[in-house]
């Protein structure tokens, strides 16, 4: 089974929204306006375009990185070469972009769950708060990349859900603090019944 991984600029109260300057939110540009830059907490970045086989996207990521990431081609070059799957009701083919590889609307974590059935290695899931929620409320989440910003934004999206579910537990797997307050947490998700 494929590893299906959120990975998500995140502040320390839980907001994910508009971390690198989307209009609408009050804060937008939160990562890169409101705390110094440290190269080395972008690694995890690097190698999780090095890693994945897939991006998967919900309707709205997906139609805010698909005008642009296509031509950022050596700073989402890793992205922009994986097939990329899209979760929506309303997207048809005619509303897909035709430069960033192929692409496939998958209609509901049904079919995601069926996505990790298959041959292949990560799935990507970047931005996408709505299906992030769906996903892990489905308990089809593996892992968690966060890169945790010493910010406390209130209002905005939130990365985590405020579903009435079980307890999610998770390890701890890698860790780092860097000199501008930012923490790199790695996390996977473990099942009843695991070890």
């Amino acid at each position: 089974m494929r590893t299906l991984i959120i990975t998500a600029f995140m502040s320390l109260d839980g907001v994910m929204e508009a971390p690198g300057g989307e209009e609408g939110y009050r804060n937008a540009g939160w990562t890169y306006k409101d705390v110094a830059f440290d190269e080395a907490a972008y690694e995890i970045k690097g190698r999780e375009q090095d890693q994945a086989t897939a991006l998967l996207l919900g309707r709205r990521s997906y139609e805010a990185f698909s005008p642009v990431w296509p031509e950022m081609t050596e700073e989402f070059a890793g992205y922009n070469a994986l097939p990329k799957y899209v979760v929506s009701t309303t997207l048809t083919a005619d509303d897909l972009v035709d430069n960033w590889g192929p692409t496939t609307i998958l209609g509901s974590v049904e079919d995601v769950a069926r996505l990790k059935e298959t041959d292949g290695g990560p799935i990507l899931v970047r931005g996408s708060g709505t299906l992030g929620h769906s996903l892990a409320e489905a308990g089809l989440v593996d892992r968690y990349h966060l890169l945790v910003f010493p910010l406390l934004l209130g209002a905005g999206r939130r990365l985590f859900g405020a579903a009435d579910v079980d307890a999610t537990s998770l390890v701890l797997t890698e860790h780092e603090a860097y000199g501008n307050g930012v923490q790199k947490m790695i996390f996977d998700v473990t099942r009843t019944g695991s070890t």
